[in-house]
This record gives structure tokens, sequence and C-alpha cells, in this order.
């Protein structure tokens, strides 16, 4: 026995274990056992300090910032990707703005160049048909005054007819067609007077004979029609006013 408690004492004080507990073990009493489950209790306590650490300082070592940090940094967060999405909605605002702008800029000049290759083609139609209108006239004149006689004349005068009907045609296809002024009011727009007949059998203003055909080309004037317009007639006076007026002189 006394070989056993030397034993223990000797590995206590290696171990450097304190009196209470060499005293401890040396006895079978009830208070061995209380001590053992008070250390327990004791190292347990320890322990979950330890881990509650532990845990704090690997959040502490992940964020850099404590918790209650954590939440204003989010909301920081969360503040300036609302105010980034705010501008690029503004920004894709004034985009949306300009490429209307730029359609309707777009579409305006696609529709003022248009207008101005019709008006361009028709300029250019009605110079090239201006340079055939004296032909027309031309075959017109002859038709009128000619009268064949022969068989040979007539072989003739139907030839040139049928040239100057495929010509009128022709005219007729790109807009053409002849004005018809005879009876009709005098009209600056349309008319051209290059004389003036005293009658009374027509309103003064009244267009008696068309000298020189008008045109129209689609709606537009394309050479006036010079014509002759009536003009009032002028009474002759009277031999007793002639007396009187010799009279006086």
């Amino acid at each position: 026995m006394m070989d056993e408690n030397k034993q223990i004492n000797n590995t206590s004080q290696q171990l450097g274990e304190p009196t209470e507990v060499k005293q401890a073990m040396k006895s079978d009493s009830p208070a061995q056992i209380n001590f053992n489950e008070s250390g327990s209790e004791v190292t347990e306590q320890v322990a979950s300090q330890a881990n509650v650490s532990g845990d704090a300082a690997t959040i502490n070592a992940e964020t850099g910032v404590p918790a209650t940090d954590n939440t204003g940094v989010e909301t920081a967060a969360l503040a300036e990707l609302t105010q980034q999405i705010e501008s690029l909605k503004t920004q894709l605002e004034e985009r949306s703005t300009q490429y209307m702008r730029i359609a309707a800029d777009f579409e305006n000049y696609r529709k003022r160049t248009s207008k101005e290759k019709e008006e361009l083609e028709t300029l250019m139609k009605r110079n090239t048909i201006l340079e055939l209108l004296p032909v027309v006239d031309n075959f017109e004149r002859a038709r009128s005054h000619l009268k064949p006689q022969s068989d040979g004349e007539m072989t003739m005068h139907k030839s040139y007819q049928g040239v100057y009907k495929q010509l009128v045609d022709s005219l007729k296809r790109l807009g053409v067609s002849p004005m018809r002024p005879e009876g009709q009011e005098f009209d600056p727009n349309l008319h051209e007077a290059v004389m003036r007949e005293p009658t009374d059998e027509h309103p003064e203003g009244t267009v008696l004979e068309e000298l020189v055909r008008g045109y129209y080309l689609g709606e537009r004037v394309l050479r006036h029609a010079m014509v002759k317009v009536a003009a009032p007639k002028e009474d002759t006076p009277s031999t007793e006013e002639d007396r009187s007026s010799q009279a006086f002189s």
C-alpha cells in the first residue's frame, strides 16, 4: 500500500498537479467524485467559451467588421446600386429620345428627297415635251391648210397624219392633255391673250378662238394657250351727234 501511494505522489509531482488533487486521488471518498464532476463542468464551460471566441475570431477574420457594421455596408451598397439603376434609366430615356428624333429627321429627309426627285423628273419631262410641242403644232397646221387633191397627195397626207397620231398618243401616255378654251372666260393663269375682237355676241373676256394650243402636264400648265378674246363693241356716233360735235369744234 505504501508503494502505491509513493507511485501516485511521484506521478502527481511529474504532472504538476496540486496537493488537493493528490489528496483526492489518495482517498476513495465521495469528494473525489464531486471533484471530477465539477472539473468536467469547468472544462466544458472553458471549451464552449473557447469555441465561441474561435467563431467570433473567424467571423472577424472573414469580414473584418462587426455584424452591426455589415448591415450598414449592405445598406450603402444597395443605395449605390439603386442610384446606378436610376442613372441607367435616365440614360436609356435620353437615348430613346435621341433615337426618335433621329428617326423623325430621317423620315423628313426621305420625304423631302423623294419630293425633290419627283419634281426633278417632272421638270426634265416638261422640258423634253416642250421641245416636241412645235413639231405637233406644225403637223396641225399642215392638216388644216393642206387639202390633198390626187391619190398621191392623199397617200402622203395619210402618211404624215399617221406619224402625227403616233406622236400625240405618246404625249398622252406621258400625261399631256390639250386645253379646250373656246367659249370659256379668259383666265390669265391658263391663257395668253394676243388678240382682242370687238363683238356684241359674247360677253367681254370670253375666249373666241385658240390660236396656239395650250397643254397640261398632269394637273400643271405645260404651255399657256394663245387666244383671241372678246372685247366690247364700240358704238358708232349718230349723224346728229357728229354735227353737234362739229358745231362746237
